[in-house]
């Protein structure tokens, strides 16, 4: 409790004290939780192989593990201790989003592997981290009063927590951009095979080993899916769940009405090249006619600023002169 003799001076020094003290006790803790979480992990797994020893008996050394024990310090502690704190941090959230957020990973492509309650606790973490650095450069850089501070620090938490959705949607947008450009120059492919005389499993695989794109990835998804046992349709139907590309999903609803009609899928594919190649050239053309009435705003904030100063220049001081 802070003695009310103190001038307002002393009282803010005591606040700003009191909040970097409590700044760095939330760091301290934070960063014990993620040492005891990975070493809970660890000691997890060393009673769980102790324990298939105990009923296996003196097995040859696993591969897996010999690899897990010469990863380093921060392989077999943090990063799990870190995974475990986002999982604790995940189960938080409520579920009503789980189904959206699990499609928007799915989506764009599951970077780093990243589960729903992962994406949700890296929110969590997002927010803490902006907002610890919101708050410390108001009070160190910029030296900013007790309410300022709170302000900054509130829409740095902000911040950080929208940080993590934006940065998924821009991932899907890449994604879908990627596939988009890439989906005719695949059918070509595809045609190419498939006349040459194989058949369009082979042909997907004979494009994967080609190139390396999104694409070709959902391609060869599809064909491990269905030497899995997964019917062709339903294999075709789930690569058009991970994507939102409008001209691949047209893709996919002729190839799955050719199967079940049974119709040549060459003759589809010919159709289907022609008129990918005819949309694309569309797509160029229209960019170009946007690209004049795109060029406006940097022309009339950049150039005729620097006509007008070039031509124009010159006769200001006469025309001050004048007057």
């Amino acid at each position: 409790m802070p003695d009310s003799t103190l001038n307002p001076q002393e009282l803010l020094a005591l606040a700003d004290t009191q909040f970097r003290a409590g700044i760095i006790a939330a760091l301290i803790v934070l960063a014990i939780l993620i040492f005891l979480t990975g070493l809970l992990k660890e000691r997890r797994h060393r009673e769980t192989q102790q324990r298939i020893e105990q009923f296996v008996g003196s097995a040859p050394p696993d591969p897996g593990e010999l690899e897990y024990l010469n990863q380093g310090f921060v392989e077999r502690i943090i990063k799990p201790g870190f995974r475990g704190l986002l999982n604790r941090l995940g189960k938080l959230s409520p579920n009503s989003n789980r189904d959206r957020l699990r499609r928007d990973l799915m989506m764009a492509g599951n970077p780093g592997n990243l589960t729903t309650i992962d994406f949700v606790g890296l929110k969590f973490v997002g927010a803490a981290v902006f907002a610890f650095l919101a708050g410390s450069y108001s009070k160190t850089v910029m030296d900013a009063e007790i309410q300022k501070v709170v302000l900054y620090t509130v829409g740095g938490l902000l911040l950080g927590a929208y940080y993590p959705t934006y940065w998924l949607r821009n991932k899907i947008n890449r994604r879908n951009q990627a596939i988009r450009k890439a989906l005719p120059d695949a059918l070509d492919m595809l045609t190419i095979v498939v006349d040459a005389g194989m058949g369009f499993d082979q042909a997907l695989i004979k494009l994967r080993e080609r190139w390396k794109n999104e694409l070709t990835l959902e391609f060869e998804r599809v064909v491990n899916e269905m030497r899995m046992g997964v019917r062709k349709v339903d294999a075709l139907h789930n690569m058009a769940e991970r994507s939102d590309v409008a001209e691949l999903r047209s893709f996919i609803a002729v190839l799955v009405q050719t199967d079940r009609l049974g119709i040549s899928i060459s003759n589809v594919l010919h159709a289907q090249s022609q008129q990918m190649r005819t949309r694309r050239r569309q797509e160029a053309e229209e960019e170009a006619h946007r690209a004049p009435i795109k060029m406006l705003v940097p022309i009339m904030l950049f150039i005729l600023p620097a006509l007008f100063a070039i031509i124009l220049g010159p006769a200001v001081p006469a025309i001050m002169s004048a007057f």
